[in-house]
């Protein structure tokens, strides 16, 4: 069921829902975090500031889950800062992002490779996601995919979750040029450039990123808030993140659409 955080709210004049990819439609990544932490941990505990790995791993979480929907970059910026802080000569920024994909793709490649040889793209969707982009593209609305993952990467595990088709509004990442993309570039130029107004705009996501950026332009947002990699209940830490910045309305997964989207449109 859904959880109604702000009463009186409604998406009836949406004609526009961005979705985050990584947690909130796609479960290719999952894990991500429990890569991340782990190696900004490692970074730190180094440099010998007498911090011990459990408050390393407390600071770290948490500039990783402020800035999670932002482009994978600024996650490492703040870790290269984290480790200027403690009297150490940072990588940059990028250096740090290279390594952090390399290790994740040790724990993700045969995800992948296991959709490329035809596995079931269900497997690894949030339940219900594929039932929610058909009503959401029944209802008439124009669907954009906006991830903080490099571009050429969504694109590829999108076309492999069988996703692509669903977004006609385009599909959008990161690249190692951080001027290229963000969210908030997008959700500016759909209000600035396509001429919708804050109140069209309706937006799905796990991260901070996705729900600010649209509540600050007057739209909507629904925060994920899944136990991955199960997805059957709402994780607490994500869910109280996300009503923190300002989320509408709480959801675990997709599942029961036929009975959550009318409360959401406001039937």
């Amino acid at each position: 069921m859904i959880e109604v955080l702000k009463t009186g709210v409604s998406a009836r004049q949406a004609k526009v829902a961005i979705f985050d990819f990584d947690g909130t439609v796609s479960l290719v990544r999952s894990g991500w975090v429990h890569v991340m932490v782990p190696m900004m941990v490692e970074g730190l505990r180094d440099l010998g500031s007498g911090e011990s790995d459990e408050e390393l791993t407390r600071l770290v979480e948490e500039y990783v889950g402020q800035l999670t929907g932002k482009e994978t970059i600024y996650q490492m910026i703040q870790f290269a800062t984290e480790i200027e802080k403690r009297g150490g000569t940072p990588l940059t920024a990028l250096d740090y992002k290279h390594e952090y994909l390399r290790r994740l793709w040790d724990v993700i490649k045969d995800r992948v490779r296991e959709l490329q040889d035809g596995a079931s793209p269900e497997k690894y969707l949030v339940p219900g996601s594929r039932e929610v982009l058909d009503a959401l593209k029944a209802r008439g609305l124009k669907l954009y995919l906006a991830s903080g993952t490099d571009e050429v990467d969504v694109r590829r595990e999108a076309d492999l979750l069988d996703l692509t088709r669903y977004f006609d509004g385009g599909i959008y990442g990161a690249s190692d040029d951080m001027a290229s993309f963000s969210k908030g570039m997008l959700v500016k130029r759909l209000v600035e450039q396509a001429g919708y107004q804050g109140e069209e705009l309706l937006a799905f996501g796990d991260g901070y990123v996705e729900i600010d950026v649209v509540k600050q332009a007057g739209g909507v947002a629904v925060g994920i808030a899944s136990d991955e990699p199960e997805c059957l209940k709402v994780d607490t830490w994500k869910r109280n993140r996300l009503a923190g910045v300002g989320a509408d309305f709480m959801l675990p997964n997709f599942r029961g659409s036929e009975s959550w989207l009318p409360k959401l449109f406001g039937a």
